[in-house]
């Protein structure tokens, strides 16, 4: 196991939140050294199938923080984050992210997301099992809703 007390600390909190009927996911939000946030997978809880640990851990460090650009911020996480978690940390500016256990190792257990990670690889209108496809409003030479957002910005 990792000698990193911050991974550790993802992997008790992990630990308690599958003693509390969760499942075995934490996430830590560190800033200058500093746990500011903590997550812990609340889907089946919340039947929310969003809640994931990394979520949760990034909208804490952003209420906590003040602020949504986290760069210079680490995730530690006791699991791989799934895409939905690895793209909010992308958008949030995280670039340090550092996790216990793999998909490869989640796998026996039903835990894996690399069916949807490998799915994500394909452009969304080629995608397998889903529609994906732009609905643009009729009679709009630009688009309303960006321009109403751009000019009331100003």
């Amino acid at each position: 196991m990792s000698d990193n007390p911050f991974l550790q600390q993802a992997i008790s909190l992990a630990r308690e939140n599958v003693q509390a009927g969760g499942r075995p996911f934490a996430a830590l939000v560190v800033c200058n050294d500093e746990v500011v946030a903590t997550g812990t997978n609340q889907m089946l809880a919340l039947n929310d199938p969003t809640a994931h640990a990394e979520l949760r851990a990034l909208r804490q460090a952003g209420e906590v923080l003040g602020r949504v650009r986290l760069e210079d911020c680490i995730v530690y996480a006791s699991g791989q984050p799934c895409p939905m978690c690895l793209a909010a940390m992308r958008m949030a500016g995280i670039s340090q992210v550092y996790y216990a256990y793999s998909n490869q190792d989640a796998e026996p257990f039903g835990l894996s997301t690399e069916a949807i990670a490998e799915a994500l690889r394909v452009p969304p209108q080629q995608q397998s099992g889903l529609i994906f496809k732009q609905l643009k409003p009729q009679n709009e030479e630009q688009p309303a809703l960006y321009r109403f957002w751009h000019t009331g910005q100003k």
